[in-house]
């Protein structure tokens, strides 16, 4: 359905999306992900032609950017990370108003808005004032704003930036019910909820894109390394360091932490095989007191990590 062919923005001599290519497939909600300055909401911005790319093309259904920006912007829904509100305004008249903007005909505008607030939760604040809301709900209302002309597909710049846990669930939720009609891309910092929510990842790192593919395939693609750690009383790190550097598959052990007699290490292991039988087996014949020992899996936070980390 979209297609971002060698897509490249300057500012200046800066480089802030560099010569990147993917596609979106309709249907698909998809997680933008990177750290700060990455390109993510420059990609966006240029997806919904609100800026013009330096170089490169982006192709929705027949349409292109550099042509057909009008049309496309028709079938595009657009929530920035600071939803642009009136907030002086109730938020069924902003509503309303966002409904005349659109051209949407009378007859339709009361049933568009009655089934957005019934989707978006917004019913219990219609006629409140949009400055007496809370963040959550203002960002509701934000998507009830971006699904007004019933959009094709739906961009969303951290549409969870700002909200506690409880908020944060709400608009997963709100999201996911949307996804099962809507093409959504949304980018997210936080990356539980990319990987509670969205169905492919693309992570961005310096404009560029060092990942793509579903949360699955992503931990395959990273490959087999795993760590272990370890949390022992009353013994010296040098010692444990010598007698579990044995196991072939431990590439590494690191110390991390010493206080009131515990000692706390980790160890980088390599390959398939799980080591920790091997590691209790020394830990029991030194008798080495033993107060945590497990396997940390392998998350998209670890992952993106790797991936966007200097050097």
């Amino acid at each position: 359905m979209i297609t971002i062919e060698n897509l490249t923005k300057y500012y200046g001599d800066s480089c802030a999306v560099d010569n990147i290519t993917f596609e979106i497939k309709r249907g698909e909600i998809l997680g933008l992900l990177g750290p700060n300055g990455a390109g993510k909401t420059t990609t966006m911005r240029i997806l919904t032609c609100y800026l013009r790319p330096t170089e490169g093309n982006i192709s929705i259904k027949d349409l292109n950017i550099h042509d057909h920006p009008v049309e496309i912007k028709t079938l595009i829904g657009y929530l920035p990370e600071s939803a642009p509100l009136y907030p002086d305004m109730l938020v069924y008249d902003y509503l309303r108003f966002v409904a005349d903007v659109r051209q949407i005909p009378k007859s339709r505008t009361d049933p568009r808005i009655k089934k957005l607030a019934d989707m978006c939760g917004i019913n219990e604040v219609m006629h409140r004032p949009i400055n007496e809301l809370s963040k959550g709900y203002k960002q509701r209302v934000g998507l009830a704003h971006a699904m007004m002309n019933d959009p094709e597909i739906l961009v969303l710049d951290e549409p969870t930036s700002g909200l506690d846990p409880n908020q944060i669930v709400e608009i997963r939720d709100i999201i996911k019910k949307i996804g099962k009609e809507k093409t959504v891309i949304l980018s997210t910092h936080i990356l539980t909820e990319a990987e509670a929510t969205c169905n492919r990842i693309v992570i961005i790192n310096k404009g560029s894109i060092v990942a793509d593919g579903s949360t699955d395939q992503l931990k395959r693609e990273a490959g087999s390394d795993y760590r272990v750690l370890i949390s022992l009383q009353d013994t010296h790190f040098d010692e444990v360091k010598n007698a579990l550097q044995v196991i072939p598959e431990v590439r590494e052990i690191v110390f991390e932490n010493s206080e009131d007699g515990t000692l706390d290490f980790h160890l980088s292991c390599s390959g398939k095989r799980d080591v920790r039988p091997d590691i209790y087996g020394i830990i029991r014949n030194n008798n080495w007191p033993l107060l945590e020992f497990h396997r940390e899996s392998r998350t998209l936070e670890t992952i993106f990590r790797e991936l966007t980390k200097e050097g």
